[in-house]
Formats: C-alpha cells, structure tokens, sequence
C-alpha cells in the first residue's frame, strides 16, 4: 500500500498547555518550546495537559515557531492527525496514485476551482468537483458534548446546500469527509434540526455524494485506512 511520506519524520512531543488558538506549549526532551497549532478552532473537548503529540519541524527563518503539532494521542490508542490545512495534500496523493478509484478514476486533477460564486478544493476530470471537510469538534475520547455532532452536522447541511445549487447536469459533486484517524461512520445525530434534514436531502436528490474517508498518521506519514459512501438518510 502507498504511504504519503513527510519530508522529514516527525517527531515526538508532550503538549503541557494551549494559551490560545495559535500556540501549543510543548515539551521536546526536556525543553518547553512554542509551537504551531494548525487548528484554530476547537479540538474535541481536550483539556490540553500532559497530551502527547507529534510534530514537524520547519527549517524557515521566517517562522515564528520551529515546530508544528501535526496529531494528538490524548487516549495513547491513536494518533489523531489535527493539521486540517494538510488535508487536501494527501487527497490529492490518494487520487494521484489511483487508491480512490471507487470514488473516481483521476485522470486529470485541479486544486482551488471556482464553481459560480464558491471556491471548490477540486475539480476531477473536468466534471467532477470534491469538496474537503475535516471535523474535529466530535473526537473519540473526552468529554462529549450532546451539541457537538449537531453543530458539525448543522454546517455540513449549509454547505451541502451551497454546492448542490451549483452543480450543472452532467457534472458531479461530493463533499468528501476526511478524519485523519480511524474514526467511527458519520451519523446524523438523534434529533436534527428539521430545517438542515431537507436541506441535506434536496441536496442529496440533486446529485450531491457524501463521502467519507479515515487516514492514518504516524511519525513516517500518512496511509490510507478505509473509506466509503455515506446514505445519511
């Protein structure tokens, strides 16, 4: 099986504190160091102490901080991969190298496509655009939340609608959820909001695929675990 490979191997770190969006406090053998936080927003519900990490290091000189903390193991059974901005990336390697093939044949690859009034993370043989998500508010360890699946799955719905109006006959459309761990099968929560339930499903009716795919990281890169089409409903 292909392995997307880092440049460099990553490293291992122990994450001490978050001071805010941007900053993890991380100790690298036995030296506290500031680094890159790559999600801004909010990571499960992690009280980040004493978490173990994985990083990468830059070489820039232009870079506030040396490192970047590229997964988590708050539960030491996984590394959960939170560098969203990475995503892209290794999709792009998966179809390149034909790995994706019940998705679709990649013939031709674009990044960064307008589509109308939207910015699309790909269009595929000219006729097919995939779009990226990659939640991380709804994490397997921590304190769960009642509201997290709700709110991913409420502005999931929103964009569900935003690229299923676009799409013309003839072209294809899929937004592509992708957990950088082996992550359990997306679930519509218990109870939806009614309003995103028809929006998911007018969506659904006009072609819209939902697709879902878990990748594995490690110190060496990133391997591909499973994935498979979503029915939502």
């Amino acid at each position: 099986m292909k392995q997307y490979i880092f440049d460099d191997e990553l490293i291992q770190g122990l994450i001490k504190s978050r001071p805010n969006r941007f900053i993890m406090l991380v100790e690298i053998d036995g030296k506290i160091e500031k680094c890159h936080c790559p999600s801004t927003g909010r990571i499960g519900n992690i009280e980040f102490k004493d978490i173990p990490c994985l990083l990468s290091k830059s070489n820039s000189t232009a870079r506030k901080t040396k490192y970047t903390v590229e997964a988590i193991s708050p539960s030491s059974k996984m590394w959960v991969g939170i560098n969203q901005t990475k995503a892209n990336s290794y999709i792009e390697f998966f179809l390149r190298n034909n790995l994706l093939t019940k998705i679709i044949n990649a013939k031709e690859i674009k990044r960064e496509v307008k589509l109308n009034n939207s910015k699309i993370d790909f269009l595929i043989n000219n006729n097919c655009f995939l779009e990226i998500k990659t939640p991380l508010i709804h994490l397997p360890f921590g304190n769960k939340k009642k509201d997290n699946k709700f709110n991913s799955f409420e502005r999931l719905g929103r964009h569900f609608q935003e690229i299923s109006l676009q799409i013309k006959q003839g072209q294809r459309a899929i937004v592509l959820l992708c957990y950088l761990f082996d992550a359990d099968k997306f679930k519509v929560p218990e109870k939806p909001n009614a309003e995103i339930v028809n929006i998911v499903k007018q969506a659904t009716s006009r072609g819209l695929e939902n697709w879902q795919i878990n990748l594995k990281v490690d110190k060496k890169g990133i391997s591909l675990i499973d994935y498979f089409k979503l029915d939502l409903f």
